[in-house]
């Protein structure tokens, strides 16, 4: 079965960093809520972002997620 048409972006950055809460630094979303991810409705997924959204901000994390710039030459 194929994953559902989502007009809801993955907030992913590829910055996929669990802290020892498995929660990822680089975009706010638990291990169980990547794992699920692909199978939500759009209504799932936006709830997902505002918890999100919440992780981040309590991490001192910028929202929506950036990846960090990386150093010239590399």
């Amino acid at each position: 079965m194929s994953a559902p048409t989502s007009t809801v972006a993955s907030p992913c950055v590829r910055l996929c960093t669990l802290n020892d809460e498995d929660v990822c630094v680089g975009c706010g979303r638990t291990l169980d809520d990547i794992r699920r991810w692909q199978a939500w409705p759009d209504a799932e997924r936006q709830s997902c972002l505002s918890r999100a959204q919440s992780r981040m901000t309590a991490m001192g994390r910028p929202w929506p997620p950036v990846h960090p710039k990386r150093p010239a030459g590399r």
